[in-house]
């Protein structure tokens, strides 16, 4: 054959061997495409027109039906699809579904509704495929609230044991060597702001690195948790820790390593400028101090979060420190600015919820205690005994309702990113005993 199938014009069929556009051999005068003549209305087809025109009743309305003595249609050719009748909507018309692509809303559909891949499967509490900021946020919250038994146990443990390592801390060493008075004295000089903004500076980083090991240890034994509600899998507490166990000195010798890291990283900004004043260069010293730390404040930060996916990739992957470094850094890398942003999304969040309910205690600790709601206004660091052992109380509840969240974000995102990067969604669905599952819509 001369033509190619499925580009013929509509009306024209060559027989094989015949070029388009020849005329072919005279039909006999008594044959019914003869005898039917165009109708007066209708001009004669031009010179460079095909003489075997479609007859004209062919050409008919929408409705498909077919005037008197009118001859058939041709039957369609091969190739993609029957060729289109002249009316819009009518069956295998410009306006219906070509030949072998199914009606419209099917998955063969020329753009009539095509229904996309199909949905991903979500066997536990987010659906294994890249995940949007909501859909973290919202998986550790589910994980929380499907599993509360065990995730709220293991938060108790750790709150509490966190807090009474504060409270003894705060109680016997920061309130004797801590004065932060020279902060509130407009009359102070330079020297006794520097030693109070130091003073208070120790106060707040023993209190964080407190916190921080009390929520590392959280992110550690909920990592388990989190990666079997992934799954749908339900999991205690006793197996949560069997699972943790083994890896529990490595992730202290994580903790201590990222802290020496960022914590090295923040001093050395601010030791030229210590250097300087101490020498005797005064302000212009201080200035340099100051100057230098915000700038390697900010390398510590981009340190921190760029590792900070290393404790569930050491948890679940069962490696080593510096195996677990290296895959944080390997995951996080490209994405910094997105683990940075929903990380910190997850804290602010974290920390509102904590404030909701720590504030109403230290009020009451106040009273209670008889140091009054001023010394509270004013940043004080010395508390009695009563004070500490009931603002305590306030910061355990807190921390049972934010640990969860922080370490549910952590673990997901680093699944999000495995999954991202690595296709661990369909080792996911395989683990689950998913099959045939779509991939779904990517997060943002």
């Amino acid at each position: 054959m001369k033509d190619t199938p499925g580009w013929a014009s509509p009306g024209s069929a060559p027989s094989d061997g015949q070029e388009p556009g020849a005329s072919g051999p005279a039909e006999p005068a008594d044959s019914p495409e003869s005898a039917q003549q165009p109708p007066a209305d209708q001009p004669a087809p031009g010179p460079n027109w095909s003489k075997e025109q479609p007859p004209a009743g062919q050409w008919s309305a929408p409705t498909g039906t077919q005037a008197p003595g009118q001859a058939p249609p041709p039957p369609p050719g091969p190739g993609w699809g029957t060729p289109p009748p002249a009316g819009p909507g009518a069956p295998g018309g410009w306006g219906g579904a070509p030949q072998g692509y199914g009606p419209p809303g099917g998955y063969g559909g020329w753009g009539g509704g095509w229904g996309g891949p199909p949905p991903a499967a979500k066997p536990g509490v987010i659906p294994l495929r890249p995940l949007g900021v909501g859909e973290i946020l919202d998986g550790a919250v589910s994980t929380m609230r499907t599993h509360w038994r065990t995730v709220l146990g293991i938060s108790l443990a750790v709150a509490v044991v966190t807090e009474i390592l504060v409270i003894l801390v705060q109680g016997f060493l920061l309130d004797d060597r801590v004065d932060t008075d020279a902060l509130n004295d407009p009359s102070a000089t330079l020297d006794e702001i520097t030693r109070a903004m130091g003073d208070s500076l120790l106060n707040s980083g023993v209190i964080l690195l407190i916190s921080a090991i009390g929520t590392v240890i959280a992110t550690a034994l909920l990592t388990t948790v989190t990666s079997r509600a992934v799954l749908g899998k339900p999991v205690s507490t006793g197996e949560a820790w069997r699972d943790a166990r083994p890896q529990v000195p490595r992730l202290f010798g994580l903790l201590f390593l990222l802290l020496l890291i960022t914590m090295g990283v923040a001093v050395a900004g601010a030791v030229p400028g210590i250097v300087l004043a101490a020498s005797g260069a005064g302000d212009g010293g201080v200035a340099l101090a100051v100057l230098g730390a915000l700038a390697s404040t900010v390398v510590a930060v981009w340190l921190w979060f760029r590792f900070s996916l290393a404790s569930p990739a050491l948890m679940l992957e069962k490696q080593g420190i510096r195996k677990a470094l290296s895959r944080s850094a390997k995951l996080v890398k490209g994405s910094w600015w997105r683990v940075f942003g929903i990380q910190l999304l997850a804290m602010i969040i974290a920390n509102v919820v904590a404030a909701i309910v720590i504030i109403p205690f230290t009020f009451l600790a106040g009273a209670v205690s008889g140091e009054g709601a001023s010394n509270i206004l004013n940043g004080t660091t010395e508390f009695g005994w009563t004070f500490l052992i009931v603002s305590g109380v306030g910061s355990v509840i807190g921390s049972m309702i934010t640990l969860p969240i922080t370490a549910g974000v952590t673990v997901l995102l680093y699944i999000d990113q495995r999954i991202r990067r690595e296709a661990l969604d369909l080792e996911l669905a395989r683990a689950a005993g998913v099959q045939g599952s779509g991939t779904g819509t990517p997060g943002s």
